[in-house]
């Protein structure tokens, strides 16, 4: 078979259109004279039939609105490569995955799960993680999520899922929030959704941006090499920033004030060449290792620890281009698991199976029939040549007289290739027709358990504060009670917790599952702490020491860090001696939950000046709430005294290792600021400083 040496960029190109500079015409390409007025029977007459170009106009605004997804609607897409480390042949026949120097273009889709289009990004919840592969051998599409395990184990219970997470139907409330009664009624009444709940509730469920987010296959699949052995596989994508999160009230504030800031991150981070990077993975077992676990490994409520099936990193993604238009490209692309290449192969993992179905079901429905695949967006690069024909919004221009195999007057072709044709594994399958689960699907908690005990206190803090949350909005106090009830099977003292803060009695007898080992590999206190991309607000006014300022933002430069200045108005600053700074931000425009760290220059006038802005106080005493590094230099450091740092004792604050240990880096009568950036970076790179938390908590009450 002979690809065409195209790449996707430039088949998207010949979809393209640049209307700078050109005539306006209809969609026939007939030019239009005028377009501000119906054509009319007089000036104040009836609008006429004959008019074409505004029947033509307002039909096609009718109709520019598909029907959303039903979930993963709020999403958003970036183009990219990927390329293999080395050949996978060993494992799999998937040409794509076999030779170092081949770049396969990739587009991904990233979104949440529960709320509408019109959504805010930073709800609780699941994210999607979608890759389509322009392979050679046609178009392999990846469909995950960020978590790495889902809610139910048969997909015939997915309607019910969605039912329930979805605003409730008398009120259309809540949208894109799980914190309601049906969901939890839903939970409380589905064991097997336990072990979800814990990834949701815990951090993974408001990352701190799409770049910080790892990437599941969630189900089964097959590699299958060229000589016809399979083994069981799961996908993994793990970002080379490291996973992290956003904190609760940070992401409820961010809903507020930036809605679209996942969306903004991802697009801001590719525009400036920070290019979002993902390392691929496989876990594998061997076929003759199908029961060798105390878990069934098709059962999709379950993750194979990393502690007993390592991850091989095989390749990487690179994301470097956005989207020209969002709602040919993101919004129009199609995913389905079903899409898949020679060397890729499905299980009977039971919800696999039944998205198989659904996803090509969805996609008729959304994007106008059988002809999706000829959207530019979804158009693999390897040629298409069947005897499909016709139907809704057909694009290609079909010759010849036969549209059926066989065929004598067009020699039997297009045929089948026998020899690189897809050819699914031969599983040997028998068994009676039952409707049954296998019976290690029916432990629905030691997982869940697992998860529990992987977790860091501080980790299992956030988790219980989250439950607090979300059963605390439930109005029923018998789905309350339930919930507990179900939770204390999962962990007793985690129960006990959960009802403490609910308004409910605690279980007569602590529970559990009895498992007490763990997977530090789910704990995002393992992950990688990078300063790379990570966005610095410079709290600054006029009189601002202009040396140490510069020496600062140009190490964080050194070291990939993003800046940005703010100010009570946007516009140019004056430092004490004289040079300029422009403040690209305004008091009203931004606020601390936007970046990953702040930094406050010294400078008699500058520092005398921000003292008097409430803002500037509350700017740092959030920052400090969000366990963000705080950095000040010289005078600058007396800010701290007026703010929640002040919490921090004499003599803990004068202790550099205790302070910068906290997040919380100062200098003080220095001019040379080499050794105070160093800090200030490393304490960027660790993220959140969780130790403050016992310290905010106190500060809050």
């Amino acid at each position: 078979m002979t690809v065409e040496k195209k790449s996707k960029e430039e088949q998207l190109a010949k979809f393209s259109e640049n209307h700078e500079n050109e005539k306006l015409t209809t969609n026939q390409g007939v030019r239009v004279s005028h377009t501000d007025d119906s054509l009319k029977a007089g000036e104040r007459g009836p609008t006429l039939m004959e008019d074409f170009h505004f029947r033509e106009k307002l039909t096609h605004f009718d109709h520019e609105r598909i029907p959303e997804r039903v979930v993963h609607a709020r999403g958003f897409g970036a183009h990219g490569y990927f390329e293999v480390y080395e050949p996978m042949s060993e494992y799999t026949m998937a040409k794509f995955l076999q030779d170092p120097s081949v770049k396969t273009p990739v587009f991904v889709r990233f979104s949440t799960v529960v709320g509408s289009r019109g959504s805010g990004d930073l709800a609780r919840d699941v994210r999607g993680f979608a890759t389509k592969f322009y392979t050679e051998d046609g178009n392999y599409d990846l469909v995950g999520n960020n978590i790495p395990i889902f809610f139910i184990q048969d997909a015939i219970k997915f309607p019910d899922l969605v039912h329930s997470i979805k605003p409730e139907p008398r009120s259309e409330v809540p949208q894109a929030a799980a914190a309601h009664d049906t969901f939890w009624d839903f939970v409380s009444s589905t064991p097997e959704t336990s072990h979800m709940v814990m990834w949701v509730l815990s951090d993974r469920g408001i990352p701190r941006s799409f770049r910080h987010m790892e990437g599941f296959g969630v189900n089964t699949f097959r590699f299958v090499n060229a000589r016809g052995q399979a083994r069981f596989v799961k996908f993994h994508w793990k970002p080379k920033l490291g996973v992290h999160s956003l904190v609760w009230d940070e992401a409820q504030k961010l809903n507020g004030k930036d809605p679209d800031f996942h969306r903004r991150d991802l697009w801001d981070a590719i525009e400036r060449g920070d290019y979002p990077e993902y390392e691929f993975g496989v876990q594998m077992i061997e076929e003759e290792d199908e029961f060798n676990y105390d878990f069934d490994i098709l059962d999709p409520t379950k993750f194979w620890p990393e502690e007993q099936v390592p991850v091989k990193i095989i390749g990487r993604m690179v994301l470097n281009r956005n989207v020209d238009n969002f709602f040919a490209e993101t919004e129009q692309v199609a995913f389905h698991p079903g899409h898949v290449v020679p060397g890729i192969d499905f299980s009977n993992d039971p919800l696999l199976q039944g998205r198989l179905f659904s996803y090509l079901d969805t996609q008729l429905t959304r994007l106008g029939g059988p002809n999706f695949a000829e959207i530019p967006i979804n158009r693999p690069l390897a040629p298409v040549h069947n005897n499909q024909r016709d139907g809704f919004h057909r694009m290609t221009i079909d010759r010849g007289q036969v549209a059926y195999f066989p065929n004598y007057l067009q020699a039997n072709t297009p045929q089948p290739d026998t020899e690189h044709g897809y050819t699914h594994y031969q599983e040997k399958v028998e068994g009676r027709k039952v409707r049954e689960r296998s019976e290690k699907f029916k432990d629905h908690f030691s997982q869940a358990t697992l998860f529990w005990n992987s977790m860091s206190e501080l980790e299992k803090k956030r988790i219980i504060s989250a439950f607090h949350f979300e059963v605390g909005n439930v109005t029923d106090k018998n789905v309350r009670k339930r919930v507990v009830e179900s939770f204390n099977n999962v962990d007793g003292e985690l129960a006990k917790q959960i009802a403490m803060g609910i308004g409910v009695e605690p279980p007569d007898k602590p529970g559990g599952s009895g498992v007490k080992g763990s997977s530090p590999a789910v704990s995002m206190e393992t992950t990688v702490f990078d300063a790379r991309t990570r966005k610095v607000a410079v709290l600054a006014d006029n009189g601002f020491a202009s040396s140490e300022l510069n020496q600062v933002v140009e190490s964080l430069k050194e070291a990939g860090v993003v800046t940005e200045v703010v100010s009570k108005n946007q516009g140019m600053l004056r430092s004490a001696d004289g040079h300029e700074l422009e403040a690209i931000k305004n008091h009203s425009t931004t606020g601390s939950i936007k970046y990953d760290a702040v930094y406050i220059p010294g400078g008699r006038e500058n520092v005398d000046n921000l003292m008097q802005q409430g803002y500037v106080i509350h700017f740092i005493n959030e920052a400090f709430k969000h366990c963000k590094p705080i950095a000040a230099s010289n005078e600058a450091v007396e800010l701290f005294e007026v703010s929640q740092i002040s919490s921090l004792t004499g003599q803990e604050s004068q202790d550099p290792e205790v302070s910068d240990n906290l997040g919380v880096v100062t200098i003080q009568n220095a001019q040379d600021m080499s050794s105070f950036s160093e800090k200030f970076i490393k304490a960027i790179a660790g993220h959140r400083h969780w130790k403050r938390m016992d310290r905010v908590a106190k500060v809050s009450a």
